[in-house]
This record gives structure tokens, sequence and C-alpha cells, in this order.
């Protein structure tokens, strides 16, 4: 479904959209499946998918919408395009860290950046970074800025020590 004067981000995936929004929307809080469309038997031979496949499923995380769609093989996901978790504290980092990475890629995760599964990439971030970097403090946002290059997930209290 299209969202009058709302940006959706779409996702393309080879197979696997149902599978995808079905998992994301198990992670965030307020999120559900909005709607399912499937392909018809017309155009087969431009999509390739067998009639009745899933073609694209509405979704929204905490309100925001988002469509999966099921477009093949051609194009893949990348680091070009990330979504940012804006976390309160150490519970929503590990939260959203533990469950956006199980089955992900290790190897894409740096600074609070992840890969999961579907090569999807998040930002985890504490709200209190990005105060932390812009103080006009050089000395301090340095030391964060130290800190932070050391790390995978995000600790709040090392980037407080960090800055003290």
């Amino acid at each position: 479904m299209l969202n009058r004067l709302k940006i959706t981000p779409c996702l393309w995936f080879d197979h696997q959209a149902e599978e995808a929004a079905t998992f994301y929307t198990g992670i965030f809080p307020d999120s559900r499946i909005v709607s399912t469309t499937r392909y018809p038997d017309a155009g087969f031979e431009f999509h390739g998918k067998p009639a009745g496949s899933v073609m694209t499923v509405a979704f929204e995380l905490d309100g925001q919408p988002f469509v999966a769609l099921n477009g093949g093989p051609l194009f893949q996901l990348n680091e070009a395009v990330s979504f940012q978790i804006g976390c309160a504290d150490q519970a929503e980092v590990d939260h959203y860290w533990s469950r956006l990475g199980a089955g992900g890629d290790p190897a894409a995760q740096q600074c609070g950046w992840l890969k999961d599964k579907f090569g999807v990439s998040w930002q985890v971030v504490p709200y209190l970074l990005p105060e932390l970097l812009g103080q006009p403090d050089v000395a301090m946002a340095r030391r964060v800025m130290q800190a932070l290059l050391g790390m995978k997930k995000l600790d709040i209290e090392a980037l407080t020590q960090a800055a003290r």
C-alpha cells in the first residue's frame, strides 16, 4: 500500500521479502505487516516469478512504512544505504544489536554498524553519541571518536568515560 506524503523505503530481495518483513516486525515495537501482493500470471516473461508468489510485502516498523519486494537476484543490498536506530540506553543498543545481527555478517560490524542476514545495513546508535561528538571541546570529541573506532557494538559507558 502506498502512503500519501510519506517516503517509503523499498527493499529489494531475491525471494525473501515475506521472511524479512516477518523478521523485522518481530524485532521493533509497534510493528506490523500491512499487506501482501502476489505476482499475477501476466508479465511472467519480465519478472519470471510464478503466479501467486509473493511480489511485495508492505510493513511498518514502529510506524515507519517499508515495502519489501521480491524482485529477483539482479540487484543486491549494500552498505550505501543503511537504517539508523536511535537508542535511549544500553539495553536498547543490546536488543537491536543482538536481534538484527543474528545470522548476519560479523565482518560487516564496526562503529555501531551491522549487516543482517538479508544484507540490510543498520546503524545501532545511542542518542548520546552525536551529543558527545558535537561538543565544542575538540579534545573530548577526539577521545570519543577514538573510543568509537575501536568498537563494534557501541558501549555507552565506554563512550561516556572517553568523554571525561
